[in-house]
């Protein structure tokens, strides 16, 4: 497994290795993978982790007697203390396995929204969420005759702090928002937002898929009431993700399933639920997937997040300057990469996002274009989508000047 060897960064050759897919070839060139804001790709560890316990203890957890059952019954709730670890909760059964951040901020919207948010009452989020973190809010907000108000910001997705203290009333019930956008790069003062939401005595659900897996995230530090993160985003499989949440607001809240593992006595006319984790996690979970997670976040404590946000601070800073230096090419969200990770939307000229992205992808480099699930986003920077390049810790500056390479012939195929 690779390490961090100094400060000046990782050891992105020997990380590179520990991931198979890094070695393909698309349309025969060397793959050059810049969608990681979408989905990253998995080492070995992951791999292998998924592997064992498909072929040595399939099968299914806390219910058994078994020696099957109860190794991977360990290995489940093994990988829940390490989730727990790596954000620092309090105690393990404050982490919730969830298929994904979607899925933990609907769990969140109905177990907790649906009893303590009302007819009148405010929801405060910003313009650049994801609708994953939107379309639930405006759900609640019709089921409960509740409303969405919306945080001042610039078009760069900097937050007003002044504006957003102003935005407090007597209805507001929550405020929901990310910690790093998907499509702006911008890393939002996350505990500064919460310190004011509690100083009016409102909890915030902090949306962390774009953060968690890139930058080093203490959930007591934050004093964050909710956050919600996938596994896939951070080298995990697809269809795991985690709601961590405040004992007490989870103890709290209903279950979103009902079914399995989430009772304590099931009568014929009522029933009544178990206790935490089990009790938020109805039915035959992802059991592979959490182990894999495990494994994932095993791997990244190993090479150290500070690492792995210092080396993606560095290609963000040169690919903010390598693509300065193209004319025609207009990059959004903060230039200065201390305000940001390393996630990078941009447009080239009046050349559609969709053709940008298809005449790269012929040349091995995979970005992601489109409106990247923020809408109205979009519309307030007046594009119709954008072309996204999103780096990891196995990216390197060759492929950042493959990425401006690859740009400019696209220019030139459209002059």
């Amino acid at each position: 497994m690779a390490v961090e060897t100094s400060t000046a960064g990782l050891d992105a050759a020997a990380i590179r290795a520990d991931f198979p897919v890094l070695a393909e070839q698309v349309h025969e060139r060397p793959l050059v993978y810049l969608d990681n804001a979408a989905t990253s790709q998995k080492p070995r560890a992951v791999i292998e982790a998924l592997q064992t316990y498909y072929e040595t203890y399939n099968a299914n957890i806390h219910r058994g007697l078994h020696a099957l059952s109860e190794r991977a019954t360990a290995e489940y709730e093994a990988a829940r203390a390490g989730v727990a670890r790596f954000i620092n909760a309090r105690h393990a059964h404050e982490v919730i396995f969830t298929r994904g951040t979607t899925e933990a901020i609907n769990l969140v919207a109905r177990g907790w929204g649906d009893e303590n948010v009302g007819e009148g009452d405010e929801i405060l989020l910003t313009e650049m969420e994801h609708h994953s973190n939107l379309v639930p809010w405006q759900m609640l907000a019709k089921r409960r005759g509740a409303a969405l108000r919306y945080i001042p910001m610039d078009v760069d997705g900097r937050i007003d702090l002044e504006g957003y203290a102003r935005q407090f009333g007597p209805r507001t019930r929550l405020v929901t928002i990310t910690q790093m956008s998907n499509v702006l790069g911008t890393i939002t003062p996350a505990a500064e937002v919460v310190r004011v939401a509690h100083e009016h005595g409102v909890p915030v659900l902090l949306d962390a898929a774009q953060s968690i897996p890139h930058l080093p995230v203490d959930v007591q530090a934050l004093d964050a009431d909710f956050v919600a993160f996938s596994g896939h985003k951070m080298l995990g499989p697809t269809g795991i993700g985690v709601l961590y949440g405040r004992e007490s607001l989870l103890d709290a809240m209903e279950p979103l399933l009902g079914g399995g593992s989430m009772i304590r006595v099931v009568e014929l006319h009522r029933s009544s639920w178990t206790g935490l984790p089990d009790k938020l996690e109805g039915g035959t979970p992802n059991i592979a997937g959490a182990i894999g997670l495990g494994a994932a976040v095993e791997y990244l404590a190993a090479v150290g997040m500070p690492g792995v946000a210092r080396h993606e601070h560095n290609l963000t800073e040169y690919a903010l300057a390598q693509l300065s230096d193209l004319e025609g090419v207009r990059v959004f969200g903060p230039m200065d990469a201390e305000d940001r990770g390393g996630v990078i939307s941009f447009y080239v000229g009046d050349i559609h996002p969709h053709d940008v992205g298809t005449l790269l992808d012929a040349d091995g480099i995979a970005v992601r274009a489109g409106h990247h699930c923020a809408q109205p986003l979009m519309r307030k920077l007046g594009v119709p989508a954008t072309v996204r390049a999103s780096m990891y810790l196995y990216n390197t500056a060759d492929e950042v000047d493959c990425l401006v390479g690859g740009i400019a012939r696209a220019k030139a195929f459209f002059a």
